[in-house]
């Protein structure tokens, strides 16, 4: 057995370690207390943490509940939360966590090691409708309960309140990742029945702050929760998300000194002006992320059902041309994986663009005058240009493509609706790593157990035999097969875009965020390796 109390360190990402700094300096002293007040154009879909899974709610949800284990705001380290200490057993297969005691969630009642249990397993039955379930394959159960056949996981065991064990069916390398994730957050099973189906609206959790009000379409504000279990967290007494603000009117606020961050990032169109200006010095965040960005292509509406078809579109897209309309803030994709994830694949190119064989293939596909097509994208600029600049590459091969240019919701809805969504253009909305491991890039977005309703595999792609490849490279120990793993990983997604082209990536993008010169501390509390924004860890100097 191998024992960790008080301290759950990073083992299942050893192999994966030196691609962010498990640990940041803090250059300044936290001051507590203060308000900050952060801008988006769009509203937001829902705080539960079941279901919200986009770069825009992702953080609130995690203000809002705890999990068994948590990172270290600014690294990609995990300690402890819920979980004081778990044990491990040698075969990697049992993890059993001992809770924090004293822990409550919101509505006054303690939370227990039976909370911890429903509300996974809430999150992996499909009545949810949620996007998470797949994460959490490897516990025993998690397959009948995907399947529709039972309602409860046997392999989640709350021993006694403190006390909760999970069963898997192998070892899981992602595993404590998975338990980081606001899918794993707990939820008390009262207060989701009493809600109705609007828990999204009414969340109860155990987290940093509470919601202390939602004016649809115009602000939500949160408070400090004054019993969160961890000592001098959080650092803000409050954060406001004010809606439907234009990036550029936010831009122009945050120059007043009226709001603290923009939320929708600087638009490209401001960017180089902002960088060379005086004036925003010390407000821009610019950092690499793990990010793709993609089109993706539905398999199961025609005629995308046709691996030539998908081949083909992949060829016509110009990448370079897009990068150019933001601004050079991104680098031209070959692949599903950005290059600094471990399995990226340095010798994979990827589809050329090449219009005429584009066309050639096309024919193959008995489609040689073309068709017409869908394109949903975000309204918020620059997707609707990057959309159009898209639908131009499709046009010089025959392919007419509508562009239906919605909120960020409801580009998320069509595309986990099934055959609703024939191709959707992710920016705005693309990938981001949920923790620094190739398998992130795969179950949620392109696994069998992520192409249902509600979830985020939007090309609607299932191959059984790629999803056994993944469970087996995820199977392999870290640090001691770590090689060995990340080139089974690398030959899966090279194999799944040369032969399925599900996806065009098209390119990988920097975050760029603006924020008031108010707010103190390095650039890594704002933009968190983890997460897009952590409320939990922003302070202000006063």
């Amino acid at each position: 057995m191998n024992k960790f109390v008080k301290q759950i360190g990073l083992a299942a990402l050893l192999a994966t370690s030196a691609l962010m700094p498990a640990r940041l300096a803090l250059a300044d002293t936290p001051t507590n207390g203060g308000d900050i007040i952060v801008t988006y154009k769009d509203d937001i879909a829902t705080l539960d943490p079941a279901i919200g899974y986009d770069w825009q709610n992702w953080s609130m949800i995690n203000a809002l509940f705890s999990r068994l284990v948590d990172y270290k705001p600014g690294t990609t380290e995990l300690g402890p939360s819920l979980a004081d200490s778990y044990d491990v057993s040698d075969d990697g297969k049992v993890y059993t966590f001992k809770l924090h005691p004293g822990v409550k969630f919101t509505n006054g009642r303690a939370v227990t090691a039976a909370d911890v249990k429903w509300s996974i397993e809430r999150a992996v039955n499909p009545k949810t409708q949620g996007p998470g379930a797949g994460f959490f394959h490897s516990i025993v159960g998690a397959d009948k309960m995907t399947a529709g056949t039972a309602e409860t996981m046997e392999g989640i065991t709350a021993i006694d309140d403190h006390t909760v064990k999970f069963t898997l069916s192998q070892p899981d390398a992602t595993f404590l990742n998975v338990l980081a994730l606001n899918f794993a957050s707990v939820v008390p099973k009262e207060a989701v029945e009493s809600a109705g189906g609007d828990f999204g609206k009414h969340p109860v959790g155990s987290g940093a702050f509470t919601l202390k009000e939602w004016t649809i379409g115009q602000r939500l504000v949160f408070q400090k929760n004054p019993d969160y279990f961890i000592k001098d967290r959080p650092h803000v007494d409050s954060f406001t998300i004010e809606i439907g603000q234009e990036p550029l009117v936010a831009l122009l606020r945050l120059q007043k000194g009226e709001v603290d961050i923009a939320g929708d990032g600087i638009p490209p169109a401001k960017y180089l002006e902002m960088k060379k200006s005086p004036e925003f010095e010390g407000m821009i965040v610019d950092r690499q992320q793990l990010e793709t960005s993609y089109v993706t292509l539905n398999t199961q509406v025609k005629p995308f059902d046709n691996a030539k078809v998908r081949q083909a579109v992949n060829m016509a897209i110009n990448k370079d041309r897009i990068v150019r309309i933001i601004n050079g803030r991104a680098t031209p994709a070959s692949q599903v994986l950005p290059p600094l994830m471990p399995g990226y694949d340095q010798n994979y190119k990827g589809y050329a663009y090449d219009p005429e064989k584009a066309k050639a293939l096309l024919a193959e596909a008995g489609l040689k005058d073309g068709f017409s097509t869908q394109i949903y994208t975000s309204n918020t600029d620059p997707q609707p240009r990057i959309t159009q600049a898209i639908q131009q590459d499709l046009a010089a091969i025959g392919v007419k493509a509508e562009i239906k240019a919605v909120a960020n919701p409801n580009v998320i809805a069509a595309g986990g609706t099934q055959g609703q969504a024939p191709m959707v253009w992710s920016g705005g909305l693309g990938w981001i790593a949920d923790f620094p491991d190739p398998s992130d890039f795969y179950g949620p977005i392109l696994g069998c157990g992520s192409a249902v309703a509600g979830g985020w595999n939007w090309s609607w792609y299932c191959n059984k035999d790629i999803d056994a490849r993944g469970q087996a490279a995820d199977a392999m120990p870290v640090p001691a097969k770590a090689e060995e793993r990340n080139k089974a990983w690398a030959q899966i997604f090279t194999d799944i875009q040369t032969n399925d082209a599900p996806w065009i990536p098209v390119f990988n993008e920097r975050r760029v965020v603006a924020k008031a010169k108010r707010m103190g501390g390095p650039d890594e509390i704002y933009i968190d390796p983890t997460r897009v924004i952590n409320y939990e860890a922003i302070y202000v100097n006063k």
